[in-house]
């Protein structure tokens, strides 16, 4: 039977490993999906996602998430949720309510409270040493204050043919408190739909939701279109519009997956990915945009990998 994953960043990696070893012995998507998720939010040196997520302007980590099923199109999502050790977990949960299944806040985290989720600090000693840098340099250098906006965004397929899709973000780094992207908003940041597909996206949510992408290459993908195809031409169409009208575009990626376990890419910036599935252990791939509105896809080299580590530990100064 037929089972894929696909993940945004080498960050997804390990995650989906463990969600791909669940769908081979049979488990749910949305298990498979959660379990991968979580995996990213735990790990400390992901600056982006969970814990050590890099902070707002006043130095609190806010995260955002979303889940999605795609066999019942419940759709769960946290906004500016803080303290909370899993947000992804609290999405999903919320994703079974008929009302009030989107909460943002202090109402996002008093239910985490109140429904037994892990609280914890999320603020690390490395993220907040990094802060504090980022902080002198706005004042010193005359540096912009954001810097950082990278999703973990899963969408998974199972041997039922159930397919699911979380994200997860501690957002821009450095923004207003309240801030939120596109991670947590059904369409924008994440779909999925199991009579045909499912996208997540990651990057700049301010320009992302502008163009509903997800949202777009699930439809493009339900009228017979390929993943690949569909995220070609949902993102490169977009990118074109927004910069003849808006005049600038920030960096944003998507992945896609479709009901049959072919999955697809496309992005405006160098842009790494992880997918697994039935026929294929999972690899870590590199994608980048090419002059014809095409996304030229390699494996990751060792080289890269071996900086990569080395960058995401190496000393804050």
């Amino acid at each position: 039977m037929t089972y894929a994953m696909i993940g945004t960043w080498r960050m997804a990696y390990e995650g989906l490993s463990k969600g791909i070893d669940m769908l081979r012995e049979g488990g749910k998507s949305a298990d498979a999906i959660e379990t991968a998720v979580k995996e990213v939010e735990d790990y400390p040196f992901f600056k982006s996602v969970g814990y050590g997520g890099l902070p707002n302007a006043n130095g609190l980590v806010e995260m955002d998430a979303g889940f999605m099923n795609g066999d019942t199109f419940e759709v769960g999502a946290v906004m500016g949720i803080s303290d909370v050790k899993n947000p992804i977990s609290v999405a999903r949960s919320l994703s079974h309510e008929h009302f009030n299944s989107v909460l943002v806040g202090a109402g996002a985290s008093q239910y985490a409270t109140l429904n037994n989720f892990e609280r914890k600090n999320m603020l690390t000693e490395r993220a907040h040493k990094i802060w504090e840098k980022r902080k002198k340099e706005i004042i010193e250098k005359n540096l912009s204050p954001y810097d950082g906006h990278d999703t973990v965004g899963m969408v998974g397929l199972d041997q039922l043919g159930s397919i699911a899709v979380g994200t997860s973000t501690s957002g821009l780094f450095m923004k207003k408190p309240g801030r939120t992207g596109d991670t947590a908003l059904v369409g924008d940041g994440f779909y999925a739909d199991s009579e045909i597909g499912g996208a997540a996206a990651t990057g700049l949510g301010e320009d992302i939701m502008k163009g509903c992408l997800c949202y777009e290459i699930v439809r493009l993908m339900g009228t017979g279109v390929k993943p690949q195809a569909a995220c070609d031409q949902a993102v490169y169409s977009f990118t074109k519009k927004l910069k003849q009208r808006y005049g600038k575009i920030g960096e944003f990626s998507l992945v896609a997956l479709d009901k049959h376990g072919d999955w697809g890419v496309a992005t405006n910036v160098e842009f790494t990915f992880a997918a697994g599935t039935s026929d294929d252990k999972p690899a870590i791939f590199i994608a980048h945009p090419d002059d014809n509105d095409k996304t030229k896809i390699e494996p990751i080299t060792q080289e890269w990998l071996d900086a990569y580590s080395k960058r995401i530990k190496a000393p804050v100064e």
